[in-house]
């Protein structure tokens, strides 16, 4: 039924958002004509959303260098032979560069580092090759220096970050708390650099850094955060739903504000919301005594704060429907994207008795 939709969730494609013949707009036109008082709210996916912010802070000057000597080495067979085997040779903790994809964009701050830590020897390679690049010509520049240091510690902060998004049976609340206290660690970062303090930047807190350069960090990190504002409007609802003996009665929804009184007033059921999962605790409440709050806690526990899960079966997709599997017919993919991306684990005991009992009754 479509009054049963809560969201949709969307990777901010035009196609889908678009205000006039976006997918969004269409079904909601759509809902609209059946059941006018019905709204769905439209969500952009908070991973892609971490995605764009490479594009909001300035280290293009930093990777291109760093992508094109990657690339230098790699792309060339006796080039990429040799580089591993002087990395051999002087017993490196890193036996090879990764190769950086825009696609893969959470794969720049590993790349950042390990050429970081193989600098020495991509310089000394160079050299013993006679090959001139801009990486030379950077590395030994102070300032890029820095902005080579500020992108690797950056990058790896947001892939931090970015895993604690991932993964199933992940609610949008919970993901809105993981991108506050980010936004919280990015104002703290902000504010200790005007002071010129970076005591949680390993690297640049090793370096001295001049005024200036403090200055455009903090302005990086500044932009960084106002980046982030994907689930700002529906923050009052999710302390309801994360926390509903210690929300506001005043600040929830007004059809769920004498519900929620009524649960803060029941010690019974303060007791079973400590020992039981936010999921199971909204389910057993009562009907009778609950129905808003059940309806509210039912449409918030159902959005999707990300579009992972379908990334997640595209993936099972591809790896399932390869092209050493030609004859893979749509029954069987079916039978197998069902195992691939359900949580039910098949009774294969109970599978093999049956089978068994069926031959032995024949």
């Amino acid at each position: 039924m479509w009054n049963k939709m809560a969201s949709i969730t969307t990777d901010g494609a035009r196609a889908l958002t678009g205000k006039n013949i976006g997918l969004i707009k269409l079904i909601n036109d759509r809902i609209k004509s059946e059941y006018p008082e019905h709204v769905i709210l439209p969500l952009h996916c908070v991973i892609h959303q971490e995605s764009l912010c490479k594009s909001v802070l300035k280290i293009k000057h930093v990777i291109d260098p760093v992508v094109s000597v990657i690339n230098l080495i790699r792309s060339r067979g006796l080039n990429h032979r040799q580089f591993r085997a002087l990395l051999d040779d002087l017993e490196t903790e890193h036996s090879d560069v990764l190769y950086h994809s825009t696609v893969r964009w959470l794969s720049l701050g590993k790349v950042l580092r390990k050429v970081w830590d193989l600098k020495e020897e991509i310089v000394m390679f160079l050299e013993m090759k006679g090959i001139e690049c801009d990486f030379n010509t950077n590395i030994v520049n102070a300032e890029w220096k820095l902005d080579f240091i500020f992108a690797i510690e950056i990058m790896e902060k947001l892939n931090e970050l970015n895993v604690k998004l991932q993964g199933n049976g992940l609610f949008a609340h919970e993901m809105y708390v993981h991108v506050k206290s980010f936004q919280a660690k990015l104002s703290l970062f902000s504010r200790q650099a005007s002071e010129n303090m970076f005591c949680h930047f390993p690297l640049l807190k090793r370096e001295t850094i001049s005024d200036e350069m403090s200055k455009k960090f903090k302005a990086q990190m500044y932009w960084l955060k106002n980046l982030e504002e994907n689930f700002k409007n529906l923050e009052q609802h999710f302390n309801v739903i994360n926390s509903p003996l210690s929300a506001e009665a005043d600040k929830a929804p007004v059809h769920i504000q004498l519900e929620l009184i009524e649960l803060q007033a029941n010690h019974y059921l303060k007791t079973k919301f400590k020992s039981e999962c936010l999921w199971d605790f909204y389910g057993s409440l009562p009907e009778q005594s609950f129905p808003n709050l059940k309806n509210f806690a039912a449409k918030f526990l159902s959005l999707f704060g990300s579009t992972y899960i379908c990334e997640q079966a595209f993936s099972c997709l591809k790896i399932n429907k390869s092209k050493n599997r030609s004859l893979l017919s749509d029954c069987n993919l079916n039978a197998v994207m069902q195992i691939s991306t359900s949580k039910l684990v098949p009774d294969f005991k109970g599978i093999i008795k049956s089978y068994k009992q069926l031959h032995t009754s024949h």
